[in-house]
């Protein structure tokens, strides 16, 4: 499994974790979850935004060690014939509602 992240998400990433500073392992656990299975399990932490023949845009809940709680959202592409994610947008859900449909369509049409 390949990972990869758009550059607004390494901006928010890198915001994130001065804030939380275990947020490397936190996404570390969650990209061993991915490889296993990249569309979730079925269970509520994770949630399909779009789904078409070559792409699936998810978004799953990660349990983040500093806050002791799921209060962070990872929102990311998985193209099932490439074997590979790429991570769109990551936020705390203090800061945020929801996610950035605008930033989930600019990645569809770039695609």
């Amino acid at each position: 499994m390949q990972f990869s992240e758009d550059p607004s998400f390494a901006r928010e990433y890198a915001k994130l974790y001065k804030r939380f500073l275990s947020l490397d392992t936190d996404i570390a656990k969650v990209k061993q979850v991915m490889a296993q299975s990249p569309e979730g399990r079925g269970s509520k932490h994770w949630n399909v935004l779009h789904r078409s023949k070559n792409i699936v845009i998810l978004k799953t809940r990660i349990s983040c060690a500093s806050l002791h709680r799921d209060a962070l959202r990872l929102v990311y592409a998985y193209l099932p014939a490439e074997n590979r994610v790429d991570f769109i947008e990551v936020y705390f859900k203090g800061d945020k509602e929801s996610e950035d449909r605008d930033r989930i369509k600019s990645y569809l049409k770039n695609f």
